[in-house]
């Protein structure tokens, strides 16, 4: 049996000012199984990134609900939510958000620094491990300027596993890489979803990496197509 992980339940956002009002989205109804790797496409502008950042905890819908593991997220004050965010759920950017003043490593383990400065010493082992299967091990002590972009995206990805999340959220991963990196980085995505039975769901225009997803799904104009 099917166990699901994180579920959408009439979600809705919009924007609003004095005069007027934007739905970015609009009734969005699905769920996800623990395991999947789940692919969002659909043109610019049609909510994709929005939704991920609510599914994520990062953006507050303007109405609906979202459950983690059965839990209502937006039920829950900010500092817990925060509190989820940092031990299950890890997130892959377009942009790599790396910190210019430490090196690969020290960026992995942010995360858990966060957590703790005990977590910290608990997870530089792993963190360490994370880079050396990432094919990084002679690049731990690069800072990013230093990186190339194939590299910091695969620094952003350890950095995003560190925690050993549940649910890995991706917005668009590859758009800022060649086609060969993009290769790699799709393939490590993989193997993640695979190996450790990460839930992943990743947004992207990339055609190759929704025909590898267990399941695609498409917003057009805020609307949930399938």
């Amino acid at each position: 049996m099917n166990e699901e992980i994180v579920r959408a339940n009439a979600l809705c956002k919009s924007y609003r000012d004095t005069t007027s009002s934007l739905e970015v989205l609009k009734d969005i109804n699905f769920a996800v199984n623990r395991g999947e790797f789940l692919a969002i496409q659909g043109p610019s502008g049609a909510g994709k990134s929005t939704l991920l950042h609510i599914l994520g905890g990062l953006d507050n819908p303007t109405s609906g609900k979202v459950y983690f593991q059965d839990e209502d997220i937006y039920g829950l004050d900010e500092n817990s939510r925060a509190n989820l965010r940092n031990r299950k759920v890890g997130f892959v950017f377009q942009f790599f958000h790396l910190l210019p003043e430490l090196n690969a490593l020290e960026n992995v383990l942010l995360p858990a620094i966060l957590r703790s400065w005990g977590e910290k010493k608990k997870s530089l082992g792993f963190a360490s491990e994370l880079l050396e299967r990432l094919g990084l091990s002679q690049r731990q002590t690069h800072r990013p300027q230093e990186l190339s972009g194939g590299e910091q995206q695969r620094v952003a990805i350890a950095r995003a596993l560190v925690n050993r999340p549940q649910l890995l959220l991706c917005d668009e991963p590859t758009g800022n890489l060649d086609s060969e990196n993009g290769e790699n980085i799709l393939r490590l995505l993989k193997e993640v979803n695979l190996s450790e039975k990460v839930t992943v769901i990743i947004v992207t225009h990339d055609k190759d990496i929704a025909s590898s997803a267990d399941r695609t799904i498409y917003l057009k104009d805020g609307i949930l197509l399938n």
